[in-house]
């Protein structure tokens, strides 16, 4: 848990490769919070490549985003499980220092493949969850309104 910690407050440069320009989507929500959190993000998807989402140019890859002169250190991966071999392998390449899965993909061949080149490595969590976690809860772009939702019925 607090190497976590650790990364959020070390690495400040986030590729999130997989976001969507549907603002319902997950990975479009997560570069909202990094961003509005004064982390710099770097946007990959190839069906937007060349595109504008939240203000920041999309690139069709790491690689291409890496010789835009784009800083990446943490690599955020929004992909099934069996998409993330070739992602880990670009990550490595470009020298990002994190490679992190989100909340419900998991690839141990791709973290034993990560952390054998020296990447730090983080699988089925979710990058925002965890930065409020660590930093102050919820807030009005994490959706904490004080309202609660769910009551137990007797």
């Amino acid at each position: 848990m607090y190497a976590r910690l650790k990364l959020l407050q070390q690495y400040r440069n986030i590729a999130i490769v997989g976001v969507s320009a549907d603002q319902y989507r997950p990975s479009h929500f997560v570069a909202i919070y990094m961003k509005a959190e004064g982390y710099n993000i770097v946007l990959i998807n190839p069906r937007y490549a060349g595109q504008t989402i939240l203000g920041k140019k999309v690139y069709a890859s790491l690689s291409e985003a890496k010789a835009a002169g784009e800083t990446i250190e943490i690599v955020d991966v929004f992909r099934k499980a069996a998409d993330t071999p070739p992602i880990a392998e670009e990550a490595i390449k470009i020298g990002a220092k994190v490679l992190w899965l989100q909340l419900g993909i998991r690839n141990d061949e791709v973290g034993a493949r990560a952390r054998e080149a020296g990447l730090l490595f983080v699988q089925d969590r979710c990058i925002k969850m965890e930065h409020a976690r660590f930093f102050g809860g919820l807030h009005t772009v994490g959706l904490n309104t004080g309202v609660i939702l769910s009551r137990m019925r007797l």
